[in-house]
């Protein structure tokens, strides 16, 4: 309950620009001086909370905003868990057609890739499996 016993608002988890991811691991991420448990997508319009839990659930349908985003990414890495797990050549069509190259690797990898790209001011969006273990 919030204050004088009125419900939590409850909003999906936004923050309104791109940063640098802090840290990952122990289930979730922190960046901003702000710390949140799961998944994240980072488009050029802020950070979001995201709901896969893992590789098999990175879905069309999870990578839309990718595509609605398009026109200012130019890369997408794809922090796919604990380990690297390939994208499927199959699924990269949409993402090509709209000049994004898609590149996929272990959390802790794309995380480093992603900070080093968005410091250099590349065009570069991410969506990162929270993972446990570091």
């Amino acid at each position: 309950m919030g204050k004088r016993g009125e419900p939590l608002e409850v909003r999906d988890a936004h923050y309104p620009s791109m940063v640098q991811i802090d840290a990952y691991g122990n289930g979730g991420f922190r960046f901003a001086d702000m710390s949140h448990r799961g998944s994240l997508m980072c488009v050029p319009s802020g950070v979001y909370g995201w709901a896969p839990t893992s590789f098999d659930e990175v879905t069309d349908e999870a990578l839309a905003q990718i595509l609605a985003e398009s026109d200012d990414i130019e890369v997408l890495l794809i922090g796919a868990g604990d380990e690297l797990k390939p994208f499927p050549e199959a699924r990269k069509g949409p993402f090509r057609e709209k000049g994004i190259m898609v590149d996929s690797m272990s959390t802790g990898a794309a995380v480093r890739t992603y900070n080093v790209l968005l410091g250099e001011d590349r065009a570069v969006a991410a969506v990162f499996i929270a993972v446990e273990d570091v």
